[in-house]
């Protein structure tokens, strides 16, 4: 069902092309078609890239779906840069994190419990992860909080968003080599020693577990158009998000924190709910976690380096405001514990979703330039 509704999605790339570049819609129209037209794009660009890594094998394509997990946000957010828009890049990389941590865990534990009752998963990979998530909000709050004292000094400002980005990186980089040498995928957490194949990471059930349904030619055009598209749909998109705000009185925080991450990963997240009805809770904690760890270690601090090269006399530094560094802090702290017994409920994901609507609302609410 939902694989039908993704295809039918795709309806509104040539809308939004026909909207943005011959009708010159309002930019409210353009903002709605082209975030509908990412999701299906989005899918695709992961569907691609699943279907590849079971060409090239469990390890490497393990690294494959690292590099390219997040790649619609990414693309999104180069274009916010090129317009400018640091505070939305920063939002979004902030409300990825909080999505992965409290959103999607959230609904997962809420209809997997609901469903299955108490489902289980390996505790000493998934503290493990929730480690790593929390070093990495540890390595966001660092630069914003040394800010303070050199905030009038822009190359200090820039030089300490440039050492903790080679840092994250660095580290990242350790993370998926601590993988290889585990034996297993970055990313791959499944304590059995079979590949978890592309069926039960993308809750295809028209894919085999082991058998990769598509040709290397096939899956490389799927992900050069779906690639190609989401370029364009996200230039629609980032043209259309200062009328936006304009009319419906919301601030680029705002978007950022909610609507991107969502636009870039529905299709995703979908997917992830229905691994989590399966009973297999495992995967969606390791795919969620990971996921959060990507954006954090990887996303972020490449986000520095490429706003260098489109315009580095207006360069992202990693300096986050109180609201989003305390929202970060909470969701990382919620996900070790909700990780430390090993044990998920229905209940358990309440909170989770009680503490992201709390945080949306709070974020609806906070007057722009905070």
């Amino acid at each position: 069902m939902i694989r039908y509704l993704l295809y039918a999605m795709l309806l509104f790339v040539p809308i939004t092309l026909v909207a943005e570049f011959i009708l010159h819609a309002e930019p409210i129209v353009v903002f709605i078609t082209s975030a509908l037209a990412i999701i299906p794009l989005a899918d695709f660009i992961g569907e691609a890239t699943e279907e590849l890594a079971l060409r090239i094998g469990p390890r490497w394509g393990g690294l494959l779906n690292a590099t390219l997990g997040n790649a619609a946000e990414l693309i999104i957010t180069v274009f916010a840069i090129r317009e400018g828009l640091l505070e939305l890049v920063r939002a979004s990389i902030t409300g990825s994190i909080l999505g992965n941590l409290l959103l999607i865990l959230g609904l997962s534990f809420f209809l997997g419990g609901l469903k299955n009752g108490t489902q289980s998963f390996d505790r000493r990979t998934a503290m493990t992860n929730a480690t790593l998530v929390f070093i990495s909000v540890i390595a966001l709050l660092i630069p914003s909080l040394f800010d303070i004292a050199i905030q009038d000094n822009l190359a200090a400002e820039l030089g300490l968003s440039e050492g903790i980005a080679i840092t994250m990186i660095v580290l990242y980089g350790l993370s998926i080599l601590y993988g290889f040498m585990q034996g297993r995928a970055p990313g791959d957490h499944d304590p059995q020693p079979e590949h978890i194949g592309a069926a039960d990471k993308r809750g295809s059930a028209a894919h085999s577990e082991h058998e990769p349904q598509w040709s290397v030619a096939f899956a490389v055009g799927v992900l050069a158009v779906a690639t190609i598209g989401i370029v364009f749909m996200s230039e629609a998109l980032v043209g259309a998000v200062e009328s936006v705000t304009e009319a419906f009185g919301l601030t680029e925080i705002f978007i950022g924190i909610i609507v991107i991450p969502l636009v870039g990963n529905v299709a995703e997240h979908l997917v992830s709910v229905q691994v989590a009805l399966k009973d297999k809770m495992e995967l969606r904690l390791a795919v969620s976690l990971g996921s959060s760890l990507q954006i954090a270690l990887f996303v972020a601090p490449v986000l520095v380096f490429i706003s260098l090269l489109i315009d580095s006399g207006n360069p992202l530094l990693l300096v986050f405001n109180r609201f989003e560094l305390i929202a970060l802090i909470a969701a990382a702290v919620i996900a070790s514990n909700v990780a430390r017994d090993g044990e998920s409920n229905w209940f358990e994901g309440v909170m989770l979703l009680s503490v992201y609507i709390m945080i949306g609302v709070g974020f609806f609410f906070i007057p722009a330039g905070v």
